[in-house]
């Protein structure tokens, strides 16, 4: 049986309150707020002993925790989701914060991808932390695809687009995959990719998967229909065909042929599903991005807060990321409208350069 999640409708006004002190404490201060402390900035006037006794049972409900003994308390990571989520008061943003975010977008100069490193630099700059910028996946025609097999779980996916751009994306296989599977899909794609851009190239697999199921019901219709067959988990990825009395076919050389045809089909149909499922894995598929010096000693951290936010193309669809990596003790209230803007910024940017 799982513990219940503390919510704010469980405590009453005072330990909210406490709760909100400590918090916002925390996150000022950086150290343990202490009962003393609280006893002078509460509405109600209490003892340092009962201000403890609220703080204990806070520190009961998860929401609160005591680094040593005889310190005051901090927020636990439940307790700051909590805060943020229920009693974080977003400000506005800032008009020097502005100034230096607008200056970013001021001049055209560079491609886009320069104006997303001079992006991350504003953000780290008028933030004070490590900042987080996924770019857009490129949406060019293809020219050439590589699977390349890591682990079992683990693949690579080499995307040279006809512009010259060249694209690595890391991503989980189907499973049952092998290396020499991941060749044969690949060779099927290239076959096939000239001209085509990935959301393209899916459709392209989409009708061909179409065709061969259609091409297969007209077949097996007459051995369907005069008993010799019959469907199991039709219209799934398992389906088959179930030949019953398969010597009654030995005197119809029609139905033997058809037979052949659907099974060589069966087959066709099979490896077409699974190059649509690496496929749509590749166009799902995460980024590789290399985070160098604090930035990578930021994510490896336990104690990190990451404040994100996307950002869309004309047609509202999200294309990227931009965010702010920092301690948990982050100025959330002024962060989030930093981050926020900013997305907004660069989607108006990059559906203008569209």
């Amino acid at each position: 049986m799982t513990e219940k999640t503390p919510q704010f409708d469980d405590m009453n006004a005072r330990s909210r309150e406490v709760f909100q002190r400590v918090v916002e404490g925390y996150l000022e201060t950086g150290a343990p707020v202490g009962s003393r402390t609280l006893t002078r900035s509460l509405t109600e006037q209490v003892s340092a002993a009962t201000v403890r006794n609220v703080m204990q049972d806070l520190e009961y409900l998860g929401l609160l925790g005591s680094p040593h003994t005889s310190a005051g308390r901090v927020p636990t990571q439940l307790g700051l989701r909590m805060f943020v989520d229920g009693l974080l008061e977003v400000g506005d943003l800032d008009g020097a914060d502005r100034e230096k975010i607008d200056s970013t977008f001021g001049t055209n100069d560079g491609d886009v991808a320069s104006v997303l490193d001079r992006v991350g630099s504003a953000l780290s700059g008028v933030t004070h932390g490590a900042s987080l910028v996924l770019t857009p996946k490129h949406e060019a025609p293809i020219r050439h695809i590589d699977f390349v097999s890591l682990s079992r779980d683990r693949a690579l996916v080499v995307l040279v687009f006809d512009d010259g751009h060249v694209e690595n994306r890391l991503f989980t296989p189907p499973a049952g995959q092998t290396p020499s599977s991941m060749r044969e899909a690949a060779n099927f794609l290239n076959a096939i990719a000239a001209g085509h851009t990935l959301s393209e190239l899916s459709s392209v697999i989409a009708r061909e998967i179409t065709a061969r199921r259609q091409e297969i019901d007209v077949l097996a219709a007459d051995l369907i229909e005069n008993g010799f067959a019959m469907w199991e988990n039709e219209g799934t990825q398992s389906e088959r065909l179930i030949v019953r009395g398969r010597g009654n076919l030995l005197t119809d050389d029609g139905s033997e042929a058809d037979l052949d045809r659907i099974r060589t089909l069966f087959d066709d149909l099979e490896a077409k599903r699974d190059i649509a499922s690496f496929l749509d894995l590749t166009d799902d598929a995460e980024g590789v991005r290399i985070f160098i010096g604090s930035e990578n000693k930021l994510f490896s951290l336990s104690g990190s807060s990451l404040v994100v936010s996307p950002y869309m193309n004309a047609d509202q669809k999200i294309i990227g990321a931009v965010g702010v990596i920092g301690p948990t003790r982050l100025n959330y209230g002024r962060i989030v409208p930093i981050v926020n803007y900013t997305a907004q910024l660069v989607g108006k940017m990059i559906t203008d350069r569209s």
